[in-house]
This record gives C-alpha cells, structure tokens and sequence, in this order.
C-alpha cells in the first residue's frame, strides 16, 4: 500500500500521512484476523447468513443463533401454541452458538415463531437476530418472524447485470409513500407504477429507502430491528426480487440505502437486549446510546458483530441482487463524538484523536468486500463532515467507497434561498459550492434529498412558491411568484447536474415540484397518510405546471445522457460576472449558460469558446418548460473571428441571454465534405 497517493493528490495531507497508514494498516490486521491470515477470503468470512438463522435441509429444520449470555432458548411460535416445551429447546454449541433441528412437519411456510431467551433469572421474547421475515399483526401490532418457504420461490431472469453509471443518475425513492393513494404502497405497486417512470425520465439506478425491517414506519427506515428482513409492509421477499430483477431488465440499478450506523434501542423486536446483556452488540457505559437518535451504537471491535454486518452486505447482495448500497450515517460512525459539535474546519479536526479506528476498519473492511463479491457494486458514503479519502481506493489510503454524497450543495441551495435577495445570487459562489470537490473523489451531487422534504423543513420548490402553489398551477395562470420559483427551480438543477463529477441524486416527485412536505402517520396528525404519498396526477396532468418541470427534468438527464461520460469529461469555467449575474462553463463540445439576474437581459453577450457552430440543445426559458420563450431556439450560433485570440483557437460567442434563465448549447459536428470546403 502507498498511502502517498491520497497524500500527493492533496499535499496538504503530508503530515498526517501517519495516521492514514496507521488506519490502512489497522483494517489490513482486521482483515487478517477475520480471514484467519488468509486462509479464507473476506466473502467467505461474511457467510454468516447461510449458517445462522431458518434453515430448510434435506434432514429437516436447523435454527441457529447467537447469544453468548443466555442460559437457555426456546423456539416459540404459532406451531406449539407459543408454549415453552422442551423438544423445542434449543442445545449450546461452542462460542455462545445455539442451535435445534426439527422434523419438517414441524413447521410450514407462514408459521411465525419467536425465541424465548432465558438468562440469569430473567427472561423475554426476541425476533432472531438473523430472520429473513418479519411480520407485524394487524390487530395487535405485535411484531413476529415468519418461516417463508414457498413453493415456488423466486427464480431471478436477469442473472448478470451490469449497471450503465456513466454517469449514475439516482432516483431516490420509498417504496411505502411512492403510492398516490393514502396508504403503503407496495413493492408489486412500485414495480407496475413507478420503474416505467424512471425510466422515461431518463434515471439509470434507483436507491430505495426503508428495506431493513423497522418497528416505526414513520422513522424513514433508520431505526432498524431485523437487519436481514426485507420490510414486510410493502410486501414479500419475492415481490421484492421481482422489483429488482424488472429494474434490472430496464436497464435500472437498484442501490439500498442500508444503515449500519446505530440500531432500534426495542428489546423485542430489535437487538437491544437480545441475550440479557447490554453489549452483545453493542458498546458499552455512555457510547452505548447515541445521544442525537435515541438508538443504539455497535461495538465495531468485536469480531462477532463485524462478522454480524459484513454477512449483512454480503446478504443484500446476494440474496435479492442489490447492486450496491448508500451507507447511512457514516459521520456518526467516524468520530467518538458522532460529529455532534464539531466545526471540521482545518484537516487537524480530522486527525485529532476523536477517530474510531475500529468504525474505520469496519467501513474499509465492508467496501472490500462488496466489491469481492460483485466488482460493479456501487457504494455511497452519507458524510457530512468532509473526511479526506472516504471514496478514494483502499489501497490509495482510502476507504473505498465508488462515491460520497455532496451534502454541502443542497445546504447551500437552502441558505441562497433563505438568506440572499436574487440580486446577490453571485455566480462565482455557485460555481465554487458546485464544484468544490477533491480531485481523486466521485461524489453524487443533488439539490435535495428526501432530507429537504421533511416536516419541519421545506422542499426547493416550497420555499420559492410557497402558499401560491394552491392556486396558481395552472398553466393559463400567470403569477410572477410561480414564474421565478419556476425558473430558479430548474436552473438549480441545472446548474447541479451539469457540475457533477460522478453522479446525481433526485428525491422521487422532487423533479416535478412535489408540493408541501413529507409527514409519515403519527399519533400528531391522526395517523394520516396525506403527506406520506406522491401526487403523481399533478405531473400527469397537461392542464398543471408541474408538467413542465418534469419534462423539463427529462430532457435534462437526456441532455446528459448525450454525451458519453458526461461525469468524467473536463469542467472548463469560461465566465463568471457577479455584477451581471453570468456563469458559463464548457464540458467537452457543451456548453452552459446562466443568467441569474432577475430584471436584466443581456443581447450580444460574449464568451470567448472554441470556434465553429452551436446549436441550442435545451432552454430553461422554452415554453415547453413553462418560460416565456424570448430567444429563437431554432437559431445556430456562429462564432465570431477576433485576432487577438487567434494562437489561443477561440473566438467569440454572442448570445442574447434572458433574465433568469439558463441555455445549454451544443457545438455542431462538421462533416469532412464541408471541412474541404
């Protein structure tokens, strides 16, 4: 390993090069230690699920688990009455392993069963830990795993899939509330509904939130109970393979959004107090709570709990074909003090001490093995604080995530809208916030996640038109409040998606301006499902503006899609003008144009680019999108000769620039015939 790599990209890292050896030579023992210095691999380490938990064998039943201060277990369900008998007690193996074997008539496809854990006089009912099926009763919302062994399960069609990231272009979704109508939607819903929507919007990857099985629906799938079960609310574990399998046939990679930063503090349903203690899983005294989520933290230094983790990577994968996965919460796992209070200011911040160096090897240890497993997994670090070489290669000093969510541009989106008038909306700010990156880094840009959208908060769209948005949608309604929350709406995103060095992230409705906030059913709102469901009959329907800005979206990401590697092709600024309010930037033959001023246009405005003939490919001020269509878009833009930048080959580019309003244009091939010419 050469961690100079990470460091001669970023010299400024030179004197903390010892701490960035130091972690890679820490997950290297980890690695060593877990594989039995090599004698295994780390996918064959991360196997727990094919031993642990129901078992179906051509003997019968085998039910195995793990829980080191339990006296004794008994299998409970609705099989034996939920009784505690004896020939379902379970027999101590060695290492705090349990395990009972059963006649097949024993138990059937649906059955639910629970464990009756004992331990030093005490006792309680627990899900196992590593169930693949956990239902919840209608009547008495108590929680239960299931067996599920059907009689046909699924068979995937689509065996290797290969995603198409170039670049990743992710529809961020929840199964649950991408339904129209005020319920759960399903994942047999979604797959109907929703895949054929990404797909005509031009996203490549969806990334879906809320799988892990969680007792709260309204925690947004964070506060998880049963890691390897898919959430039953939405549907089956088949249903859910379907899902993934259409996608994929669509040519959809399917990305989970996983959260193996903290888990449920429920005793019952979660791993709380799975065997009687406080720390099987987790860490011990005053780090055992996180102090910010009402949840429990997991102690990453014990070998049981990364085998625990890292099966549950390997499981996703492999079970349901995931294609990679967006980890939760990865600052909180960094530092001792979760980030909570902390500035991140100087890179001393980052190497100061307050590192858990075994959060870090359970990260570095986790990435490696996604990609051993499936060498064209996509992995995403969720991280706020700006931790150097998070999505650099291990090998570099890194800790190998593909990508890392640019979490300071949508931030930065709120404050503008917020704090600055639009006459201080200045271009060279937005074009340092867009761009502002580590060079050896992919990150996914995105103006708003589902973060944006909670209630309590706002989406972009909300706080531009806010309570005008009620009455005036309609296209034959002119509002000039609608009409700049229009304009700045697209070109936020423009400005976002056109800057990206890796991917882009839109939060599902987002696209087309979904109206007010996401509120999940709680005891404060009736337990209703209004605000936890999309309006999709507001996009659908021809006599709305939101029609605009989803075609608007649309067309985007195909304008994006028109070049190959759009994400690793050169950024050239050519022009920034904070008193006129002008950026302008190239991207091989493309080029990009703002005007963020709200009252001035600009006719013959000039930009210095390569010479030749441009082309509009896309006007935020078309009427098509909702604009007033001041420029003739059907008009090819020819450069203009100027001898004094004839040895730099650039001439000048004039162009008539409406007032909030952005324009992509396209530089005309030249075929050989008029070349010769």
């Amino acid at each position: 390993m050469d961690s100079l790599n990470l460091v001669a990209n970023d010299p400024w890292l030179a004197p903390f090069e010892p701490a960035i050896e130091g972690r890679y030579q820490y997950a290297l023992a980890k690695e060593k230690q877990l594989t039995n210095k090599g004698k295994i691999t780390l996918s064959d380490f991360a196997s727990g699920y094919l031993y642990f938990g129901l078992h179906k064998t051509d003997k019968g039943w085998v039910f195995r688990e793990w829980a080191p201060n339990a006296t004794a277990i008994y299998l409970i369900g609705t099989f034996n009455n939920w009784a505690k008998e004896e020939q379902y007690r379970m027999t101590r193996l060695q290492n705090g392993i349990w395990e009972i074997t059963l006649k097949e008539e024993l138990l059937h496809h649906e059955d639910l069963y629970k464990l009756l854990v004992e331990w030093n006089g005490d006792s309680g009912e627990r899900i196992p830990a590593w169930t693949r099926r956990v239902v919840q009763d209608e009547t008495t919302k108590i929680f239960s795993a299931q067996v599920w062994n059907p009689a046909q399960p699924y068979t995937f069609k689509n065996k290797r899939f290969k995603p198409d990231i170039s670049p990743l272009l992710i529809y961020e979704c929840h199964i649950g509330m991408a339904t129209e109508e005020e319920k759960v939607g399903t994942y047999d819903e979604f797959c109907r509904n929703i895949l054929p929507r990404v797909v005509k919007d031009e996203y490549n990857a969806i990334q879906i939130m809320a799988i892990q099985e969680h007792p709260y629906y309204g925690s947004f799938g964070y506060h998880v109970s049963s890691f390897f079960a898919a959430s039953s609310r939405f549907g089956t574990p088949e249903e859910l393979k379907q899902l993934i399998d259409e996608a994929h046939s669509m040519g959809i990679a399917v990305i989970m959004d996983i959260v193996h930063s903290h888990a449920v503090k429920n005793e019952v349903e979660g791993l709380g107090r799975f065997d009687g203690s406080y720390d099987q899983y987790f860490l011990q005294g005053d780090r055992r709570e996180h102090p910010a989520w009402d949840s429990l933290c997991f102690d990453y230094g014990k070998p049981e709990v990364l085998h625990f983790l890292l099966s549950n990577c390997k499981f996703w994968l492999d079970e349901y074909r995931f294609d990679g996965f967006r980890f939760d919460g990865v600052t909180s796992m960094l530092y001792y003090s979760h980030g909570l209070g902390e500035a991140f200011i100087t890179y001393d911040d980052y190497f100061n001490g307050n590192q858990d160096g075994e959060a870090i090897a359970y990260l570095t240890l986790a990435n490696k093995l996604i990609h051993e497993v499936n060498k064209n997994a996509i992995t995403i670090a969720e991280e706020v604080s700006g931790m150097p070489g998070l999505a650099a290669k291990v090998g570099d000093g890194g800790y190998g995530f593909d990508y890392r969510m640019a979490m300071n541009v949508p931030d930065y989106w709120i404050k503008m809208i917020k704090e600055k008038k639009d006459e201080d909306w200045h271009p060279s700010s937005i074009w340092w916030e867009t761009t502002n990156r580590r060079v050896d880094e992919k990150t996914i840009s995105y103006a708003e996640s589902h973060d944006q959208a909670l209630v309590g908060d706002k989406t972009i769209i909300f706080r531009l038109i806010d309570a005008d948005m009620y009455w005036h949608m309609q296209k034959d309604d002119r509002n000039l409040v609608v009409e700049r929350g229009m304009a700045l709406h697209k070109m936020i995103r423009l400005v976002t998606a056109s800057t990206i060095n890796g991917g882009y992230l839109n939060f599902m409705g987002n696209e087309f301006g979904h109206p007010e906030w996401i509120d999940f059913p709680r005891e404060g709102n009736g337990w209703s499902h209004k605000y936890a469901r999309r309006q999709w009959n507001l996009v659908d329907d021809p006599n709305l503006k939101y029609q605009y800005l989803g075609e608007f979206d649309r067309e985007m990401l195909e304008a994006i899609h028109s070049m190959k590697d759009f994400q690793a092709t050169p950024i050239n600024k050519i022009w920034d003008n904070d008193s006129d309010q002008i950026l302008a930037y190239m991207r091989k033959d493309l080029i990009f144009v703002f005007n963020f001023n709200p009252t001035k246009s600009f006719t013959d405005y000039g930009f210095l680019t390569p010479p030749g003939a441009y082309e509009v490919v896309l006007n935020t001020d078309a009427t098509r999108f909702g604009g007033f269509g001041l420029a003739d878009d059907t008009i090819t833009h020819f450069t203009q000769f100027d001898p004094l930048y004839k040895k730099e080959k650039k001439e000048w580019l004039k162009l008539y620039i409406p007032a909030r309003s952005a324009v992509i244009l396209r530089k005309k091939k030249v075929s050989k015939t008029q070349t010769k010419k």
